[in-house]
C-alpha cells in the first residue's frame, strides 16, 4: 500500500495546490478591493452581522490577496496558511454555516475546502518548489551536541 507520494511527486502536488489555492484567494481578495471596493464589501458584512465590518473587509481582502500571492510563491507558507484558515473560519461561522453545505445555497463547502487546503499547506509546508524551501536550504543548520 502506498501511504504517500514519492518526494518529487509530492513537491509537484504541493506546487499545484499552492497555485490553485492562491489564484482562488487572489481572485476573491481582488474582488473585495477592486470590484466591490472596501465600502461595497463592508456593507453586506454589516448586514450579515460581521463585527467591525469595514475593518473585517480590509482584513479579509488583504489576507486573501496577499496570502494568496504568498502561497503561490511559497513564502511564509505556514503563517499565510493559518491566516487563510482563520479568514475562512470567520466566513463559515458568520455567514455560511447556517446555509448547509452547498455553495450554490451559500453553504460552507467553498470556504471549508479553501480552509482545509490552507491548513494542510501550513501543516506540511510548501514543498521543494518554494521560496521557503530555497531560504531554508541556505540557512546554516544548528550544531547539536
Amino acid at each position: 500500500m502506498i501511504s504517500a507520494l514519492p518526494v518529487p511527486a509530492r513537491d509537484v502536488a504541493l506546487l499545484i495546490v499552492r497555485i490553485v489555492l492562491g489564484v482562488i484567494l487572489i481572485a476573491h481578495g481582488a474582488q473585495k478591493f477592486f470590484s466591490y471596493g472596501i465600502g461595497g464589501t463592508a456593507a453586506p458584512f454589516a448586514q450579515m452581522g460581521i463585527p467591525l465590518p469595514t475593518v473585517s473587509a480590509v482584513v479579509a481582502a488583504v489576507i486573501e490577496l496577499v496570502g494568496g500571492a504568498l502561497l503561490i510563491v511559497g513564502l511564509a507558507t505556514a503563517v499565510a496558511g493559518l491566516l487563510v484558515v482563520l479568514d475562512m473560519l470567520g466566513a463559515a461561522l458568520f455567514v455560511h454555516a447556517t446555509h448547509g453545505i452547498f455553495a450554490a445555497d451559500e453553504g460552507w463547502e467553498l470556504v471549508g475546502a479553501i480552509g482545509a487546503a490552507a491548513l494542510a499547506l501550513a501543516a506540511v509546508g510548501p514543498g521543494r518548489f518554494s521560496i521557503d524551501h530555497a531560504v531554508g536550504a541556505r540557512r546554516p543548520t544548528a550544531v547539536t551536541r
